[in-house]
């Protein structure tokens, strides 16, 4: 071989790997592009996400037409219809048996027998080879027509699968869907059958409706934001729960995607954290969910049950995402406009149904009219000379011309073929009336048909009707729809925790118990401290943190906390004035130091006072002996000076230097007393401004609480307090105003009047008797009530006229327990409560208070003289003159 040709053989070699390795490359990045996406492809249609004109995933399709093969009216074994699923598509018995009993579960496609497991307790369903299934006949009636069934072949071409089954309802919406893909995902939550059917109706009606979740383990929902069932929509679902008793909760129901066992596992895991405390927990579940939880003595119900929610699986968030398949292509939907789809779509199918129905009557009536003239005309006598088949063809054909003007389509060969399969036993038998009663019937039915296909939308109303009152009698809604109330954690954890201080070197910590106690806390909490060099922060419970030596005061810090308010009085600087100051705390930067005043070097706390109610004490100022100082030792009220953002530098106390300051007198709140509303909505208290006012609060006072069982009760007015829907009178509780109540006592069988007060503040008490047949009638808090009688007509008697009585005068005050006195001995039929008499409230002398101030930043103006000072001051109490230039009380 020449040189030459050596080199250009290399040169093809080396061409070759180059286009080869170009080739391997550009396969590699094919692999990717094309083979990932054929498999996400395979994965969002074939497998994860529901069609939206049946509402299946493919695997639940097979199910469902496996089940209409083997359909014989009889129960057939899982394990059975599971092996005939996979003539359709090898899924693997696994998948296909567990897609069947989600199915079953949801107790609507499929007429269950045996253990199909417990969506309360998770508990799973037996083998597939012990439980057994059929077709319900809901199934039977929406889902199947093979005559409008679009066919495919099935994954090895040997049987033939539906693309979509016909189903007449929106079936997807009623079920829910939840599947994940790749880079793709649906949950659309069930909703209640009813419900449903009624907002198919209205789209037909061209009405507007809503449509909002129901889940099959009941629970409470909030479904303000549910956003239509799209992305970004979210459902706040809690279990449904009550307290019999002080010391125990039961929880009925549970929420969506929870189960018995997860619910029990989350509560202990929460009581371990020490978030909650609970004493016992059961398990008493089996046809309807009954969990109960033993409280220790002294812990409230309420307060549990918010921190139940707070902490636990009692109430989760659901994160619908409405996506389903159209064309082969994902689509992006709302439950709104998935049941204007799915509802439009069952039109449809029921115009090709009733368009089928009515060819194949006219079809009929098409025949039996030629058979009528075929037999009655003798047209059969024409055939009996004829030798051949087109012969008769013919003959039959010439014989049937003179009698076909009045028949709705021209006679073809098959109708003659027909014909001549007509045996001689039946035309020998042939009766002229019936086969025109036949006819009659069946022109009855075409004119029904045509009408009902003219008037498709009301036909297709009535079907719905229909479904509802075959099917939807015991479908109930479950879950009860309600607005919640926000549950801010750190007002409803357990403070299990203890936290310990150490003054004098400045560390605070749950881990330094040979140190001070300070109080009990969760690991939730934030703590505030203040210390003597005027710094504050508010940093998080931890087991030991640094703050700066010569701490002052510690304190779990309540953000947004408006009534606890801070007195103070420091030296700004090491040789500069003493100031008084008193401001609250709402908010803080967590770790972030703040200064009680400038923050200049050597500025050091006289006095410190925490007050959780704005209370104002007062105090002695003792100055040192220094130059011609006349004064040293004079009082000063807090009451006097106003409360400003924590940010202010305060009013001036004194130029000269603070010896001590000494506690006088302890002080009484200043600050006006809190409102308080109820939320009607939420059936909780507030003091945000929501619902109706209640009235003005102080610390001691309380509510009154009265229901329909006749209890009444006084509580202190926390957020955290729970309220029966039973509660019929919910106020502020006037301890000397009297109570007047009209009972029906089941013993004595009449109704019986008593006035009386509330004896035990801190205990529920019954004050009607305790006959199963008594009950309450009417209650009344006003000071003067008045009610009307109307009593029953006697027989052939005048209505005798309604007594107005006046409760006041009609029985004096007695003791809660008392039985009262008799209201009449006549039988009654009715007792309205009246508008009360005038009642002149005893006039209370006003008490002076200081308005709270919202700012929590508060400018001060070094220059102008009158932002710093004591202007509101009272010179008769400091008892001392005030500078000329009008800044503060100079002593």
């Amino acid at each position: 071989m020449s040189e030459e040709n050596e080199n250009e053989e290399l040169e093809n070699l080396e061409n070759g790997f180059e286009e080869q390795a170009t080739e391997t490359i550009t396969r590699v990045t094919g692999m990717y592009k094309e083979w990932f996406l054929d498999y996400a492809s395979y994965v969002i249609l074939e497998r994860a996400v529901p069609a939206i004109e049946d509402g299946f995933k493919p695997v639940q399709r097979r199910i469902m037409q496996s089940m209409k093969d083997l359909d014989d009216g009889r129960y057939n074994k899982v394990a059975n219809i599971v092996g005939h699923t996979m003539q359709y598509h090898p899924h693997g018995d696994a998948s296909i048996g567990d897609a069947m009993v989600q199915i079953g579960q949801k107790d609507l496609l499929i007429d269950m027998q045996g253990n199909w497991g417990n969506i309360l307790t998770g508990d799973p369903a037996a083998a597939s080879r012990y439980i057994e299934a059929r077709l319900s006949k809901f199934a039977l009636e929406v889902l199947f027509n093979p005559k409008i069934t679009e066919w495919q072949a099935s994954y090895d071409g040997r049987r033939k699968e539906p693309i979509n089954l016909p189903v007449k309802f929106p079936l997807l919406l009623t079920q829910g869907a939840e599947g994940i893909a790749v880079g793709l995902s649906t949950k659309i939550l069930p909703h209640n059958f009813n419900e449903i059917i009624d907002a198919s109706i209205k789209h037909l009606q061209g009405k507007r409706f809503k449509l909002f979740p129901d889940f099959p383990t009941g629970g409470e929902a909030d479904v303000s934001n549910y956003n239509d069932g799209m992305r970004g929509g979210k459902v706040r679902v809690r279990a449904k729960m009550h307290s019999p008793d002080k010391s125990t909760i039961i929880i009925t129901e549970i929420p969506f995607s929870t189960t018995t066992s997860s619910l029990i596992d989350s509560i202990l895991k929460a009581n371990d954290k020490g978030k909650i405390k609970i004493k016992k927990i059961e398990d008493n579940t089996a046809a309807e969910v009954e969990i109960q939880i033993h409280l220790p003595p002294g812990l409230s119900p309420d307060k549990t049950m918010d921190a139940l929610f707070a902490f636990t699986n009692c109430e989760v968030s659901v994160s619908p995402l409405g996506c389903v398949i159209e064309d082969n292509k994902p689509l992006f939907v709302g439950v709104t406009e998935m049941l204007r789809r799915s509802t439009d779509h069952t039109v449809e199918i029921v115009r090709q149904e009733l368009q089928i129905q009515l060819d194949e009557v006219e079809e009929q009536w098409h025949f039996a009219s030629l058979e009528r003239i075929f037999i009655e005309n003798r047209i059969y006598r024409d055939i009996e000379e004829e030798e051949t088949w087109d012969g008769v063809i013919n003959a039959i054909d010439k014989g049937l011309k003179p009698h076909i003007k009045y028949l709705k389509r021209a006679v073809t060969v098959d109708d003659i073929v027909r014909l001549t399969e007509i045996r001689i036993k039946r035309i020998s038998k042939f009766d002229i009336d019936k086969a025109q009663q036949k006819i009659e019937a069946l022109e009855d039915r075409i004119a029904e048909l045509k009408k009902n296909l003219e008037n498709l939308i009301e036909f297709t109303i009535e079907y719905f009707k229909k479904l509802q009152k075959d099917y939807g009698k015991d479908r109930t809604r479950q879950t009860e729809l309600k607005a919640f109330d926000d549950i801010v954690a750190s007002k409803v954890v357990i403070r299990n925790t203890k936290l310990y201080v150490n003054r004098k070197e400045g560390f605070i910590g749950t881990s330094l118990k040979r140190d001070e106690y300070v109080c009990d806390c969760a690991d939730i909490d934030d703590i505030i401290v203040f210390t003597k060099a005027g710094t504050m922060m508010v940093t998080k419970v931890d087991s030991k943190t640094f703050i700066g030596k010569d701490i002052l005061h510690v304190a779990v810090f309540k953000k947004k906390d408006k009534r606890t308010i801070y007195n103070l009085i420091y030296r700004d600087g090491k040789t500069g004035p003493s100031y008084v100051k008193r401001f609250a705390v709402t908010s803080m930067t967590r770790d972030r130091e703040y200064n009680v005043g400038y923050g200049k070097a050597g500025t050091s706390v006289h006095y410190f006072s925490a007050n959780p109610n704005g209370e104002a004490e007062i105090v002695t100022i003792n100055l040192r002996q220094q130059g011609s100082i006349k004064k040293l030792k004079w009082d000063l009220d807090f009451s006097d000076i106003l409360i400003k953002g924590r940010s202010s530098k305060g009013n001036l106390v004194t130029k000269y230097n603070i010896k001590k300051v000494e506690l006088k007198e302890e002080g009484v709140s200043t600050l006006k007393p809190r409102k308080i509303w109820f939320d009607e909505t939420v059936q909780r208290i507030n003091v945000d401004g929501r619902g109706e006012l209640l009235g003005e609060f102080k610390g001691e006072d309380r509510l009154l609480i009265i229901n329909q069982k006749g209890i009444a009760k006084t509580i202190i007015p926390e957020v955290t307090a729970r309220f029966d829907e039973d509660m019929i009178v919910l106020e502020k509780w006037i301890p000397n105003k009297p109570i007047s109540a009209i009972y029906f006592n089941g013993e004595k069988e009449l109704f019986y009047v008593k006035r009386f007060l509330i004896e035990n503040e801190d205990r529920e008490e019954v004050f009607i008797s305790d006959h199963e047949k008594s009950y309450l009638e009417i209650i009344s808090t006003d000071h003067l009530p008045v009610a009307e009688i109307v009593y029953n007509k006697p027989r052939g008697k005048e209505q005798p006229p309604n007594d107005q009585i006046e409760l006041e005068e009609f029985i004096s005050i007695k003791g809660i327990t008392a039985q009262g006195n008799m209201l009449t001995k006549e039988k009654v039929k009715q007792i309205n409560l009246l508008d009360p008499r005038p009642y002149e409230t005893p006039e209370i002398e006003d008490v002076e208070v200081i308005e709270e101030n919202d700012e929590e930043e508060t400018t001060v103006n070094n220059g102008d003289p009158k932002e710093n000072s004591t202007e509101n001051n009272k010179d008769s109490k400091n008892d001392s003159p005030i500078d000329d230039k009008g800044q503060g009380s100079l002593f």
